[in-house]
C-alpha cells in the first residue's frame, strides 16, 4: 500500500496552530485550556485570524500559522477538520481533531480530555494515521483548475425536476453512463459520508481504493464499484449538473469540459490516541450490535 499508518512521530513541538468551528464563540473556554496546556510545556499557540475574530483573540494569517506550526488543531466537528485538512494540504502538517458536540468519525478527542491528551503528546502516547485524499482536476478549454478532496467528489443534478446523464471513464476509456441523480467518487474515509447514504460500501479508512457510487440510478443494474487507486476517473455531463467537493465547494459542470479524479500524491495526516479503534466508532455511530 502506498498510504498506510504513518509511524514517524513529531520530532519536536514548539508551535501549534488552531482553527475552530466557524461562528461559535462558546469554544473560547476550550481554546484557553489548550493554550494553557501547551504553555506549561513552553509551546506557543497560533490561532487563524478568522477563528480568532469569533473568539475575541489575537489571530495569525492562515498560511503563516500553517508554516510556523508543528501540527494543527481542529476544534469543532468533522466538517471543521475536513476544511482544515484541505486548506492546509500544501503544508502537509499533522492535524489533531478535538470535537465539541457529538462524536464524529474523524475527531476522537473529547473536550474534557484536552489537557490529558496534550500531556500524552509529549510522552509520545499517540499515533499519526495517513488518510488518502483525492486530486481533482477541472478541465475547461485547455485550462486546468485543481482542488483536493478529503471525503468525496460528487457530480449531481442541479435541479430536482430532471435527471442527469454522467459518463464515466477509467484511464480514458468509457466504462459506464450513470442516468439518475448523479455519481459519487469517494475515498475510504469518505465511505461513511454521502457514499453511505447512497448505499455505497464501507471501507476501512487506511485502505487504498476509489469508490464509485451512483445516486438514485434510473436503472437497478447500476451498483457501487470499488477500484484500485492506480486508475484515474473522468466524468463528463452536458446536463445542468454541479460538481461538489466535500460539500464545501460547488462548481457548475457547464463551465468545464470534464473533471478527472485520482489519488493525491500525499494524504492527510491525522493525530489519534493510540487506543483509537475505527470499529468502536462504527459501533457507536451506526449502533451496530444494538437491539
Amino acid at each position: 500500500m502506498k498510504i498506510t499508518q504513518h509511524n514517524q512521530l513529531l520530532s519536536a513541538i514548539t508551535c501549534v496552530g488552531l482553527t475552530s468551528k466557524p461562528n461559535d464563540a462558546s469554544l473560547r473556554i476550550f481554546v484557553d485550556e489548550i493554550r494553557g496546556a501547551l504553555h506549561r510545556r513552553g509551546v506557543s499557540l497560533l490561532i487563524d485570524e478568522v477563528s480568532a475574530q469569533t473568539l475575541g483573540l489575537e489571530g495569525t494569517p492562515f498560511d503563516t500559522m500553517c508554516a510556523r506550526s508543528d501540527f494543527l488543531i481542529s476544534l469543532g466537528g468533522d466538517g471543521t477538520l475536513i476544511s482544515l485538512c484541505r486548506r492546509s494540504f500544501a503544508y502537509h502538517k499533522p492535524v489533531l481533531g478535538i470535537y465539541a458536540g457529538q462524536l464524529g468519525f474523524l475527531t476522537d478527542i473529547q473536550t474534557e480530555e484536552i489537557s490529558r491528551f496534550i500531556d500524552g503528546l509529549f510522552a509520545e502516547n499517540y499515533r499519526i494515521d495517513t488518510r488518502m485524499m483525492l486530486e481533482v482536476s477541472l478541465h475547461a478549454k485547455g485550462h486546468i483548475q485543481k482542488a483536493v478532496a478529503f471525503n468525496d467528489v460528487v457530480v449531481s443534478r442541479s435541479k430536482i425536476s430532471h435527471m442527469s446523464t454522467v459518463r464515466a471513464y477509467v484511464d480514458g476509456h468509457l466504462f459506464n453512463t450513470y442516468y439518475g441523480d448523479g455519481v459519487i467518487v469517494s475515498t475510504p474515509t469518505g465511505s461513511t459520508a454521502y457514499n453511505l447514504s447512497a448505499g455505497g460500501p464501507l471501507l476501512y479508512p487506511l485502505t487504498e481504493a476509489l469508490i464509485l457510487t451512483p445516486i438514485c440510478p434510473h436503472s437497478l443494474t447500476q451498483r457501487p464499484l470499488v477500484l484500485p487507486v492506480d486508475f484515474e476517473i473522468s466524468l463528463e455531463s452536458e446536463d445542468d449538473t454541479v460538481v461538489v467537493i466535500d460539500g464545501q465547494e460547488t462548481y457548475s459542470m457547464n463551465d468545464f469540459d470534464r473533471i478527472s479524479v485520482k489519488i493525491a500524491k500525499k494524504g492527510a495526516r491525522l493525530i489519534h490516541r493510540l487506543e483509537h479503534d475505527y470499529f468502536d466508532v462504527l459501533k457507536k455511530k451506526l449502533r451496530w450490535g444494538h437491539m
